[in-house]
């Protein structure tokens, strides 16, 4: 099991690393423009939330449908499995038009709520207007590489997605400095490389030697597996769009209690801010694209009704992410500039990273228990828990604890408040994961192993 959990997960764990890419080179790049470095990088900042939120429909079918695949598939009903994919696609074209529209008109008074200034306005609207054409590139490969992993092709996952980074970071220099397009260059390097994992992961998709594949005529709306997508992928969006309702929160507070302590002050902690997200993916990216190789590991084990198998996948899964999650805060709490200079120079935005980079991840060192667990819910299809956990992260802790700390702790509360909702949610997931998983498998005992086909992956990954 081991050996099956590191073939599946390591490639999406590549694949997530270099995804992290996309958003990282931006702003390494944008963060070390002359001059204009610090407040374009706020600019860009500001961008994160609307593109996290347009991203987080893609896990409706990423994160709902693909775990359904899968456990269709180690039920032996491939026919099922293939129309969830293909009506996954058509609800993936659909945001895809409807959110990007939507957001392009509405991008000024979102940018202003969320606490754009005069300062880094326009570095936030340039890139925002570019980046919004490549919206169903987004939609597509994100939504749809699962089910290559879905179906044990890990390795084509993870190298459509390799491909796309690889390109965005030849390209993000080219056009920011040798074309001289500043942040619209790396929108548009950006945009060029979604295009690009887009049809790589379709065409794959469209092969007919594979199990799971596109069809025309598998994609006449079936009601039964879009509710389905949409019930078990409602926990997963909700991570996905609650990190951008924290955005809007966070860099509104930051805005609003920064500039109390001098003029501009704001836009200083909205730039680290962009700085201690990115530092913090570093840890939450590589514990997705783990569990997300998993996923259809426990999904198809679960069908199955192995419950052996299913108890050490999770086992796995558990000592991996807490083991990394870990690792990671120590090493970020203890040489806070090492990973601040990656971004900018300005000492005024180093010198807040120094003092809240360690206290911003301390509430993950227990964080991989919670993605561990909540992934096993998931994929268990026990989507009104998952989502519950989802919901209490970040909404019903994170964003009371934003506005209550800095009444009392300043502009800093922020910052302590993402540090003691992360702690706290993760300590009462494994609470009731404990309880619940017991049940779960006590109620496997009494069921029959199905007959499942030959053409599964998990069986294929074993042999």
């Amino acid at each position: 099991m081991w050996k099956l959990c590191l073939r599946m997960g390591l490639p999406c764990v590549a694949a997530q690393i270099v995804n992290l890419l996309y958003n990282i080179v931006d702003r390494i790049y944008i963060g070390n423009m002359a001059e204009i470095g610090d407040v374009a990088l706020g600019g860009l900042g500001l961008c994160a939330p609307i593109l996290t939120l347009i991203a987080a429909f893609s896990s409706f079918v990423s994160g709902g449908g693909a775990p359904l695949a899968a456990k269709a598939l180690g039920e032996g009903d491939i026919p099922r499995a293939r129309r969830i994919l293909n009506n996954g696609f058509v609800m993936l074209v659909v945001f895809s038009v409807v959110l990007g529209l939507a957001a392009y008109l509405a991008r000024r008074p979102l940018l202003t709520l969320i606490g754009a200034s005069k300062n880094n306005y326009g570095y936030a609207d340039e890139y925002l207007s570019i980046y919004l054409i490549g919206t169903l590139f987004v939609q597509l490969s994100v939504g749809l590489n699962t089910f290559l992993t879905a179906q044990g092709k890990s390795g084509f996952a993870m190298i459509s997605v390799i491909v796309g980074a690889a390109l965005n970071i030849a390209l993000d220099p080219l056009f920011i400095f040798t074309f001289d397009m500043g942040i619209g260059g790396a929108a548009l390097a950006t945009v060029i490389s979604q295009l690009v994992s887009c049809i790589l992961v379709v065409g794959a998709l469209c092969k007919k030697n594979n199990v799971l594949r596109l069809e025309l005529a598998a994609m006449k709306p079936d009601r039964a597996a879009i509710l389905a997508i949409l019930g078990l992928g409602l926990a997963p969006f909700v991570m996905s769009a609650t990190e951008s309702v924290i955005g809007f929160v966070l860099n509104g507070r930051l805005k609003y209690y920064g500039d109390m302590l001098g003029e501009d002050v704001g836009d200083h902690y909205v730039a680290a801010l962009a700085v201690l997200q990115s530092v913090m993916m570093l840890i939450t990216v590589p514990v997705q694209g783990f569990t997300q190789g998993v996923t259809p590991i426990l999904s198809y084990n679960f069908g199955a009704k192995n419950k052996e198998r299913l108890k050490k996948a999770y086992f796995i899964t558990l000592a991996t992410c807490w083991a990394y999650c870990c690792l990671c805060c120590i090493v970020m709490m203890f040489c806070p500039r090492i990973f601040g200079r990656i971004f900018t120079y300005e000492e005024e935005i180093l010198s807040i990273t120094d003092r809240y980079l360690p206290v911003f991840v301390a509430g993950m060192l227990i964080f991989g228990i919670q993605r561990a667990c909540q992934t096993t819910f998931v994929a268990v299809t026990e989507a009104k828990i998952s989502l519950f956990i989802a919901i209490l992260r970040k909404i019903l802790l994170l964003v009371p604890f934003a506005f209550i700390f800095p009444i009392f702790m300043g502009v800093g509360g922020v910052y302590w408040a993402e540090c003691v909702a992360d702690f706290t949610a993760a300590a009462l997931c494994g609470t009731i994961f404990f309880f619940r998983f017991r049940r779960i498998l006590k109620k496997m005992d009494g069921q029959a192993a199905p007959q499942t086909a030959d053409a599964q992956p998990e069986t294929r990954q074993a042999e």
